[in-house]
């Protein structure tokens, strides 16, 4: 990468399956707040695979950066 404010694409992929997760974290305390409690399993699962998946991949994608750097 030629210049500091470039992020690399494997990072951008991973804070978007972050944010993806971080929604569904929300749409589920509103519906649980709203008064629905039988939440739909896609909904649980987006979740809790998407946070988790985002924040390895971006934690893989520092480590390969940091190391390509040196």
């Amino acid at each position: 990468m030629t210049g500091a404010a470039q992020t690399p694409k494997l990072m951008a992929v991973a804070m978007v399956l972050f944010a993806l997760g971080l929604l569904a974290v929300i749409a589920i305390f509103a519906m649980f707040a709203l008064g629905r409690h039988d939440l739909p399993l896609w909904l649980n699962l987006a979740a809790g695979v998407l946070i988790p998946a985002g924040m390895a991949l971006g934690l893989f994608s520092a480590i390969r950066q940091a190391r390509q750097r040196r």
